[in-house]
């Protein structure tokens, strides 16, 4: 039975955003009935969208909660990605979020398939520590078996034409035709203010990275869930490859924008940065033309 049948409640929709707390929207759900969860949480530093809480130890405990929630909801094939940077505490002392949450995760005996880093080029310049330029995606999988596509997001071979040079497979092509495994470094620019995906959101997704991990992790049909799913970039790339999105946040104007966003992809005037893209290169010709999105 495919996930979104489960979901009588949804069943005439594709998508969903909702303006909620995100415990209330996930206990609508169904256990076992969501096929892949992607989110990027608060990292407590009092961002706008955010509350910032007194304690590490207080931040933990809300985490726990929504992560639990999500266990609950994920379906036994399914992923959860957990995509987060660090807390800088106010004496400029960092936390690795993925560090202090992942003991979290294992209470749920979920397993650690990757630990993706993802890189990016851009963004604040420090002064007394050197500048963060990457964040980490846990994948986790509810059980043994799971849902993996690498054909769906291999990458261009760097020598495509290789060869084996001896032994029996020797003059034959040595790397796959289809392309490379990604590995689990991505370089993918994040969404800065010359970004053609830029709203008001201060910390929002690529549709790309999202893309990726939709198309690895689900199968057309399957349904993606963000509990923080802020202006929609979880939504879009779900819908994009024609599986189904769901999400909620509290504040009503950033699902204001995500709904829009959707209205724009539906209607073919939706501005996104290509999955298949190179990053800008200056040393390129024209590689400034890299960085340019196309509409869909």
């Amino acid at each position: 039975m495919q996930t979104h049948h489960m979901l009588s409640k949804l069943e005439q929709e594709n998508f969903q955003l909702m303006v909620c707390d995100n415990l209330e929207y996930m206990r609508s759900f169904p256990a076992n009935s969501i096929n892949l969860i992607v989110t990027s949480p608060p990292y407590n530093l009092g961002k706008t969208y955010e509350k910032r809480i007194s304690s590490m130890e207080a931040y933990l405990s809300e985490q726990a909660k929504t992560i639990s929630e999500c266990v609950r909801v994920l379906h036994p094939k399914g992923s959860i990605c957990w995509q987060v940077g660090n807390h800088v505490r106010p004496d400029g002392e960092i936390v690795p979020l993925d560090m202090v949450l992942y003991p979290i995760f294992k209470r749920h005996a979920l397993r650690l398939r990757n630990r993706i880093v993802w890189h990016f080029e851009h963004g604040l310049h420090c002064k007394n520590r050197l500048s963060g330029r990457y964040e980490t995606i846990l994948w986790f999988t509810k059980s043994e078996e799971y849902t993996f596509n690498l054909d769906a997001v291999r990458v261009p071979s760097k020598y495509p034409l290789k060869k084996y040079f001896k032994g029996p497979k020797r003059g034959q092509l040595s790397c796959n035709p289809k392309g490379k495994n990604p590995g689990d470094v991505w370089v993918i620019p994040n969404v800065k203010a010359n970004h053609c995906e830029k709203t008001v959101h201060p910390c929002q997704f690529p549709v790309e990275l999202i893309e990726r991990l939709v198309l690895s992790l689900t199968n057309p049909q399957d349904s993606v869930l963000d509990p923080y799913v802020g202006v929609g970039s979880t939504v879009l790339a779900a819908l994009k490859q024609n599986r189904y999105g769901y999400g909620c946040d509290i504040v009503r104007e950033y699902i204001e924008i995500a709904r829009e966003r959707v209205r724009m992809l539906s209607d073919g005037t939706l501005k996104i940065r290509p999955i298949e893209r190179p990053v800008y290169d200056p040393k390129l010709p024209n590689g400034g033309q890299r960085m340019q999105c196309t509409f869909v």
